[in-house]
C-alpha cells in the first residue's frame, strides 16, 4: 500500500539549498559542489543508467552479496525498513522478500524518481505499507508517525557513505542512530580499497555515461538557477587520489570562459575545476571505526569472493563509556 503525498507531478521552484550550495561552490576555492545536487530526475535516471555498465561493479557486487547473506540477515519481523538515498530501490525487493517487514520508508532528494519508485514497490508488496519521503537525508528526517512503534532497519547500501568526508559520514552515522532509535540495525554497504586500474574506469566508463551525469548538474545549474554555464566548455575526470583513499570527479574547464548564476558573474580559467563528487574507499578495520564513531556497534560482516565489497549489519546499542 502506497501513501499519497501532496504535490505529486507539480513543478516546483529552486531549492534554496541547492541555490546557496551553487553560489557559495562556484565562488570559493577550491571550487566544489555537493554531489547529492546530481539527482535531479535526468541525473536519477543517468545513475541507474551507470548502474548497470560493465565497469560499474559496486552495483551488482553488492545485489549479488545481499541475495548471498539474505538469509543470515537477524531482522525482527514486522520492522520497518528506512533506506536513506533510495534511488530506483533496486536492491530494496530483495531485503524485502527476505525480512518480511510492515512498512518501507524511501528517502530520496529526487520526489518524480521516488514516486515512481515507492509504486512500483507498493504494486510488488501489497502487504508492506510503503510511505515515502522526499527529504534531503544530510538534514533532519522526522519519520512516519505510522513507524514510530515498530522495530527499524536502516538500509543504506551503494557505498554511499563514501560520499562524505570522515566528519560529515560520522555525523551522519550519529543522526540515522537518532532517528530509528535504540535497538535500531542498520545495514550498510561500504565499497572497499583496490587497484586504481578497477576504480577509475568504473567513474569514467567507455561510453561516457558517467561524464553526461557529471555535466548534467552544469545543466541542471543553467536550467534551476538562470546559469549561462557553456556546458561544452566542461569536460569530465575521474581521479584516484591515495592518500585521501577517494576517487573524485571534477568537472574541468577546456577554456576561459566567463558566466552567470542567477545573475552572478563568474570566471574560469582552462585548467580549473569545479570538484563534484568524492567515492571513498575503506578498509575493514577503518569502516568498523567509523561506524563506532557514529554509534553502531558492527555485529556481522560479509563480503564478496574477490573482496571489493562489505556490507556490515550494525546494531544501535546503549551507548558504552570507557574507564
Amino acid at each position: 500500500m502506497l501513501k499519497q503525498e501532496p504535490g505529486d507531478g507539480e513543478a516546483t521552484l529552486a531549492d534554496p539549498h541547492f541555490r546557496a550550495d551553487v553560489l557559495n561552490g562556484i565562488a570559493a576555492r577550491p571550487r566544489a559542489i555537493p554531489a547529492r545536487w546530481f539527482y535531479d530526475r535526468r541525473g536519477s535516471e543517468l545513475f541507474e543508467a551507470i548502474t548497470a555498465l560493465p565497469e560499474y561493479y559496486p552495483t551488482r557486487t553488492e545485489a549479488e552479496l545481499l541475495g548471498t547473506i539474505c538469509p543470515e540477515l537477524d531482522v525482527a519481523p514486522g520492522a520497518a525498513v528506512v533506506e536513506f538515498g533510495s534511488g530506483s530501490s533496486a536492491k530494496t525487493p530483495i531485503l524485502l522478500r527476505c525480512i518480511d517487514p510492515a512498512a518501507y520508508v524511501p528517502i530520496d532528494i529526487s520526489g518524480d524518481f521516488l514516486r515512481q519508485s515507492a509504486r512500483d514497490l507498493a504494486d510488488a508488496f501489497p502487504d508492506v505499507q510503503v510511505l515515502p519521503l522526499e527529504a534531503d537525508f544530510l538534514r533532519p528526517v522526522p519519520l512516519p508517525n505510522q513507524v514510530a512503534d515498530l522495530p527499524k532497519l536502516g538500509f543504506f547500501p551503494g557505498s554511499t557513505i563514501g560520499n562524505m568526508d570522515a566528519y560529515q559520514a560520522v555525523d551522519l552515522l550519529r543522526a540515522m542512530r537518532t532517528w530509528l532509535g535504540d535497538g535500531a540495525k542498520l545495514l550498510i554497504g561500504m565499497d572497499r580499497v583496490k587497484s586504481p586500474d578497477i576504480l577509475v574506469p568504473a567513474y569514467d566508463d567507455a561510453q561516457g555515461v558517467t561524464a553526461a551525469f557529471n555535466l548534467n548538474l552544469l545543466e541542471r545549474i543553467n536550467r534551476e538557477l538562470g546559469g549561462t554555464i557553456p556546458v561544452d566548455a566542461f569536460h569530465h575526470r575521474a581521479i584516484w587520489n591515495d592518500s585521501a583513499s577517494r576517487i573524485e570527479m571534477h568537472l574541468e574547464a577546456t577554456r576561459d570562459i566567463a558566466f552567470e548564476v542567477e545573475g552572478r558573474p563568474f570566471a574560469m580559467r582552462a585548467g580549473e575545476t569545479i570538484h563534484t563528487e568524492n567515492s571513498h574507499k575503506y578498509g575493514e578495520r577503518g569502516a568498523r571505526l567509523m561506524l563506532r564513531a557514529g554509534g553502531w556497534t558492527p555485529v556481522r560482516e560479509w563480503s564478496d569472493s574477490q573482496g571489493w565489497f562489505s556490507l556490515i549489519l550494525a546494531e544501535a546499542q546503549p551507548l558504552a563509556r570507557g574507564p
